[in-house]
């Protein structure tokens, strides 16, 4: 169905998009799609990373002299700190 769009039909649609968005709307809304998309993958490349994980090494062969790793983030974008948001991974364990 969408693989018949005729040329003029296509820049009708964009004209009729246009009217009802605004050309100071199209960016936002272009830059906001693709700053969701790079979350959606890195979500996905997260979930995939964890699938694949193996079994995590025991808590008691560690030795006292190891520092504890610093907890994971996940950012949205390059340099967006306001998003970042710890990522709760119940196989690491934080020493106090």
């Amino acid at each position: 169905m969408i693989g018949n769009l005729k040329p003029l039909e296509i820049v009708l649609i964009l004209a009729v998009i246009l009217l009802l968005f605004g050309a100071k709307k199209l960016p936002d809304m272009a830059r906001s799609l693709g700053k969701s998309a790079r979350i959606l993958k890195s979500e996905a490349k997260a979930m995939k990373k964890d699938d694949e994980a193996t079994t995590p090494p025991d808590a008691a062969s560690a030795t006292p002299d190891q520092q504890a790793p610093a907890p994971r983030t996940i950012k949205a974008a390059p340099g967006d700190v306001t998003s970042a948001r710890p990522v709760n991974d119940p196989t690491r364990t934080t020493q106090s």
